[in-house]
């Protein structure tokens, strides 16, 4: 009986499939950056409730982040949800070139108005199978904001909200379709703001202390730096005030970002310690001062092998989405704008040479312009680039994460060619795919109380040495 209720409640997520586009396009003809998503965090307020959940707005006291929240008792189940758009990436849908909507403005290039959609046809329809059922659980849909540079769940899990659940589910929009594992960069995000004294760069200079020499000697003392650092360590920054436009004045206010990542995150924090150092210096040299501003930061991930097979075996068994002739052509036109493939992919083909020989061939060695096949399921702890702030979830909580089709096969994320295809039956079909998925997931987890033991057992090994935690007391979310 409970399998028939499992099965009415994956469907249910095709039969409210106009509803969940409709959603998602909205949100993509709105874009707004990171923590200032206040359009995007009404509506799903505003349908949360209409669809029968207890919403909790202001979450942790971030505006844009909110909860809705639907049953009864334990187990709890999170299934995360994002809507923050990029700057500079508008982009008219449905276009295989580039051209921007507006001049400078902002786009899904991410997905992540399809992300937050799938999350919540998840949640909706786990919803559905507790009202039918009479399991007992809970199931809360978290809208976390500022993923692209705010890192609201970092901050949620600075005030430890990630501890009130049993596990999490997540997902992303991707050109695959895979179980993501493995782990990757932890990452602070500074703001020096260095304050001199203007002067005539002529007439009387020596009266002047110059800000912009402060910012450039913390740039030059950070490259000095870099020879000491872990090899797993990056350090990026960007000069976003150069003080002015006038040479001839002594420049008496600039500023310099900083971020600073490394694999684990009390790594990062050591690190970024240092690069404060190098900023005392700076100043010191030039007979400036500054403002230092913590903007944000995450943890690296912790994988969990036992919810990768649950959501693996959920995939498999939904199956994949069917895709149109229109769907291959507006494909292949948007691949063709960028680089060729020179690797197979998915994580599994980094670290294991057998599943890199059958992706070559299930992808006819990456010629196909969707991914239209499910990569083989690799659970490992190997590292790969780049930071997210689901890892500060994974710290408090059994976590997991898929990725679906939602773009062409190759097309980058952080680009265009992903805003161009945010709208198309493409998008659409890989969006309401992880809805199910995560459904079906967090189902079991509800049902399967050995499941749940083992992830959290896992889990528990895993998260063993303590959560630090990137952000630091009394900061508070800023968006830039």
């Amino acid at each position: 009986m409970k399998d028939m209720l499992k099965k009415a409640a994956i469907a249910s997520v095709d039969d409210m499939a106009e509803f969940y586009k409709e959603l998602a396009d909205k949100i993509w003809e709105n874009p707004e950056l990171s923590l200032k998503e206040y359009g995007a965090a009404a509506l799903y307020c505003e349908q949360l409730r209409r669809l029968g959940f207890t919403v909790t707005e202001e979450l942790c006291g971030i505006k844009t982040a909110f909860c809705g929240a639907y049953g009864s008792g334990r187990p709890v189940i999170g299934i995360l949800g994002e809507f923050d758009a990029l700057s500079g990436l508008s982009q008219q849908a449905g276009l295989s070139e580039y051209a921007p909507l507006q001049d400078g403005g902002s786009g899904h290039g991410c997905g992540h108005n399809l992300l937050g959609v799938g999350s919540l046809a998840a949640a909706v329809a786990v919803k559905r199978y507790l009202e039918q059922s009479g399991t007992q659980g809970t199931v809360i849909f978290y809208g976390c904001p500022g993923e692209e540079g705010g890192s609201g769940k970092a901050y949620m899990a600075r005030d430890g909200l990630w501890r009130n659940l049993d596990a999490a589910l997540s997902w992303h929009p991707s050109d695959v379709n895979q179980v993501k594992t493995g782990t990757n960069n932890s990452s602070i995000q500074v703001l020096y703001h260095f304050h001199g004294t203007a002067a005539h760069a002529a007439g009387d200079p020596y009266n002047g202390r110059s800000a912009l020499d402060a910012v450039e000697l913390m740039n030059v003392g950070v490259q000095f730096l870099r020879e000491h650092m872990r090899e797993d360590c990056r350090i990026h920054y960007a000069i976003i005030d150069a003080g002015g436009v006038s040479p001839n004045v002594v420049q008496a206010k600039a500023s310099v970002l900083y971020m600073v990542r490394a694999n684990k995150v009390a790594d990062s924090v050591k690190l970024q310690a240092r690069v404060d150092d190098i900023a005392k210096g700076a100043a010191l040299m030039t007979g400036t001062r500054f403002e230092r501003v913590f903007i944000d930061g995450t943890s690296e991930l912790l994988p969990n092998f036992t919810l990768e097979r649950a959501l693996y075996r959920n995939m498999t068994e939904i199956g994949l989405p069917v895709y149109s002739e229109e769907d291959r052509a507006m494909a292949a036109a948007l691949r063709a704008s960028c680089p060729a493939a020179e690797t197979p992919p998915g994580i599994g083909s980094r670290f294991d040479e057998e599943i890199a020989r059958q992706v070559r061939a299930m992808s006819e060695n990456m010629s196909k312009p969707i991914y239209d096949f499910i990569l083989p399921l690799y659970s490992g702890t190997g590292f790969t680039p780049g930071s997210t702030d689901v890892g500060d979830v994974s710290w408090q909580t059994p976590a997991s994460q898929i990725e679906t089709v939602t773009w062409p096969a190759d097309v980058p994320g952080h680009s265009w060619q992903v805003v161009a295809c945010g709208k198309s039956a493409l998008a659409h079909k890989g969006m309401l795919f992880a809805g199910k998925i995560l459904a079906a997931t967090a189902i079991d987890l509800l049902e399967d109380t050995e499941l749940l033991a083992t992830a959290r057992s896992e889990f528990a090994e895993r998260s063993a040495a303590g959560y630090v935690c990137p952000i630091e007391s009394g900061a508070k979310p800023i968006a830039l």
